[in-house]
Order: C-alpha cells, then structure tokens, then sequence
C-alpha cells in the first residue's frame, strides 16, 4: 500500500496536475485524480493522509464523496471550489469537510494550509504513539505490583474493569460481557474516555481534547467513531444503549 501526503480530486485536470507538480516540488506527495469514483477507489488501495476534494465532479457531487470518505475514514478534507456561496460552505463543513478554498487559490497558500493539516496529523500521531507506550508502561508497572502481592494470576493487560466492560490496552482490545472486541486506536482511545466519564455527560470538547488533543477534527470525525464503536459494541446501532447522544452537548457511556 503506497503513501500520499494529499490527493487531490479535481476535475480540471491541469490545475490538479499543477498542483501536484508544486506540491511534489516541497516534498508533499501528492497524486490526483478526476472523478469521485476513482477518488473512493485511491483511498481504499493506498494510505492517504489528506484530501483536497472539488464540488463539481463529473460523475459525483464533491458533498456525496465527502460523505462516503467519512463513513469509515477520519481523515481531513479541504474542499477547492469554484463555487462562492455561503450556502455551500457551510454546508461542506457541516457534512465534515475541514475547510473550504476558494478558486482561483494561490498555489503557495494553499501548500501552506497542507502543510499545517499534515502537521496536525503528525503531532496527533506522535501524541497517540506516546500513549500507547504511557499505557503499556504503566500495565506493566502494575503487574510488578500484582506480583509483589501476591495477586500473579490478575490479568495486567486490563487497565479498567466494571461488571461487563474491561480493557486490553495491549491488544487495543475491549471484553463486552466476555466477548473480545478488537479496536482500532483512536476508538480505544474514544471509549476509554468515555469510560472513565462513564455514566456523566462527556462534551464533544473534552472528547476532543482528551482523544485528540485538538480541536482541528471536526464533528464528523467524532461522528465517524462513535458510529464505529456502536456498530462493534451494540446489538442494534441504530438504538444504542450503551453510548447515547446527548444533543447538542456530547455523549454519555451508561454502564
């Protein structure tokens, strides 16, 4: 699976060609592409970290791209448009785009926006990283002490426990009434949150700064994940009894 900084999905062709070119000329990867089906199919076959995404495709709408990319991805999107409204802003950022520019952009400002996203993502990644290691160390601390105690048959990978849910911070893994349920990390991370809130109201703020540390990511990526977590923890998603909305405020993991 190959790696791109950025793709761009635009159908004008030599603008994205362009665009491209510049931003290779700073050491972005970047690849492009002209419709909303290929776009889909590039993200599926290659790791992507960012996507520059046009409104006006030939064969799709930018807006139902957007919201395909987000059903199962998180990463950020920066809408390029012809288009002027303020209807059409508001309604890329609301369905999880992370920006809208303009066009005609200047290449050099639009590379400096990139460059800020992509260094977004790479201090998220490293704060992600650092605590994994945080959580394994400290697992492994306690089951010095469990040792020391007497207490060698606990299981060490679980950092927290109630009656139904614990967690194998090891394996990025949750038991759900015995059933071990695989993670990935950010949705470790989520429900670990929300854990340790549990039965209170958790804002979409402290979930975004507790989680990712930032408040870049959009509504559409905390709705990504919850989503996620649901269609893994519950028996109907669509009537969740564990993680429930609080409109307008957050959510509430009731155990």
């Amino acid at each position: 699976m190959a790696h791109y900084n950025c793709l761009i999905v635009d159908d004008e062709i030599e603008l994205a060609k362009m665009t491209c070119e510049y931003f290779q000329m700073f050491d972005v990867s970047t690849a492009y592409v002209d419709n909303g089906e290929a776009a889909l199919s590039f993200i599926e076959e290659n790791d992507v970290d960012m996507v520059l995404l046009d409104i006006n495709l030939g064969d799709a709408s930018g807006f139902e791209v957007c919201r395909k990319i987000r059903e199962d991805k998180q990463l950020p999107i920066l809408f390029i448009s012809a288009r002027q409204s303020d209807d059409d802003v508001l309604v890329a950022l609301s369905i999880g785009g992370d920006d809208y520019i303009k066009k005609p952009y200047n290449l050099s400002v639009l590379l400096a926006k990139v460059k800020v996203n992509l260094k977004r993502i790479e201090n998220v990644e490293k704060e992600k990283q650092a605590e994994i290691e945080n959580v394994r160390q400290s697992m492994q601390d306690a089951s010095v002490d469990d040792v020391s105690s007497g207490n060698a048959d606990e299981n060490a990978d679980k950092t927290a426990r109630s009656s139904a849910l614990s967690f194998e911070a090891s394996t990025m893994s949750v038991i759900l009434n015995g059933e071990k349920i695989p993670l990935k990390a950010k949705e470790f991370a989520l429900l670990k949150c929300l854990y340790d809130h549990k039965n209170t109201i958790v804002t979409k703020e402290t979930l975004f700064d507790e989680v990712w540390g930032d408040a870049f990511f959009s509504d559409g990526t905390l709705n990504v994940h919850i989503r996620k977590l649901r269609e893994k923890l519950e028996d109907n998603p669509n009537e969740s009894k564990l993680i429930k909305t609080i409109w307008g405020t957050g959510y509430i993991l009731e155990l």
